[in-house]
């Protein structure tokens, strides 16, 4: 389970999309930038655990926090 996601516009205007993240996932820290088209770019270079469940994870967690609000 992701823990204490937080994220932050790339820009200065808030109006233009795009956005960096990070969580914690079992104990360490991930960081990535969220496109508007929804591809995640991690930062990362080793392989991402559990990679497909944290995409949707991050998915919905931008959807709720960006999208909805």
């Amino acid at each position: 389970m992701i823990q204490h996601f937080q994220f932050q516009s790339l820009y200065s205007n808030k109006q233009l999309p795009g956005w960096s993240f990070s969580f914690i996932y079992k104990r360490k820290k991930y960081t990535g930038l969220y496109h508007p088209d929804g591809n995640i770019e991690w930062n990362q270079e080793e392989a991402i655990p559990n990679e497909e469940q944290l995409k949707e994870q991050i998915h919905a967690l931008m959807l709720y926090h960006v999208y909805d609000h």
